[in-house]
């Protein structure tokens, strides 16, 4: 696995940070972010469990401030999916365990963010593909963006060169633990938009691979966050 040299990772940021949101999400970005060029925004949302992972935000915006240029908000930001604020977010998080239900709000504004430029990480915390988080976000997202919308992203995706050097995506020790379907899944699915890849969806559990006390990063052979530079890098340049 390779890196991007700072030269190269500076010229992609120059080119393509400014095409990432359509004008008036940019500028609304720029507004909300106090001088940020990234913040991790965290939705809420009135079913489930929402507030998993606690930690992960913390360690994956110390592997932005360790590898990268970007001005990065140390604070992780939550907002509910109802508020018309998250739609100024250059990234939002989605996770959980239970069935995803979207009130008329929380639909209105995620297909709102997704169709105006707005990218979202959902993360399935159960790791399967039959539990009731799997189920019920799938469902949601075919009844909001088409049955067909949702797709396995291929090997060589942009989204798995877009910092660091990826041969797709990177197993979690979750998947093979007894828990979830016990099985390893070799794909990430995706909503692509115009050409732009607006939803990726994971069930892989990230987050809670991630979620874990910051100061224990020194101690990974191979630091597991790295991919998570990925999307968020891949977010703000596409």
């Amino acid at each position: 696995m390779t890196t991007m040299t700072r030269a190269e990772f500076l010229r992609l940021m120059g080119a393509g940070f400014a095409a990432a949101m359509s004008p008036g999400m940019l500028s609304a970005a720029q507004r909300s972010g106090s001088g940020y060029d990234f913040w991790f925004t965290r939705l809420k949302y009135n079913s489930g469990d929402w507030d998993v992972d606690q930690r992960m935000p913390a360690n994956l915006l110390t592997s932005l401030i360790d590898y990268t240029t970007l001005r990065v908000d140390p604070e992780e930001r939550v907002i509910d999916l109802g508020d018309p604020r998250m739609l100024s977010a250059p990234f939002c998080y989605l996770a959980g365990h239970k069935a995803v239900e979207f009130s008329d709000a929380e639909r209105r504004n995620f297909e709102r963010y997704v169709r105006n430029g707005g990218f979202v990480f959902v993360d399935d915390c159960n790791h399967d593909i039959d539990g009731l988080f799997a189920k019920s976000f799938e469902a949601k997202m075919a009844g909001i963006f088409g049955a067909s919308a949702l797709q396995k992203l291929p090997k060589n995706h942009a989204l798995y060169s877009s910092f660091f050097k990826f041969d797709g995506p990177p197993a979690t020790t979750f998947e093979l633990n007894g828990w979830g379907d016990d099985i390893v899944h070799d794909y990430l699915k995706g909503i692509t938009i115009n050409g732009r890849l607006g939803v990726l969806y994971s069930n892989k559990d990230y987050g809670c691979e991630w979620d874990y006390d910051w100061r224990n990063k020194r101690f990974l052979a191979e630091d597991n966050t790295r991919f998570g530079v990925n999307i968020v890098i891949y977010a703000l340049t596409n």
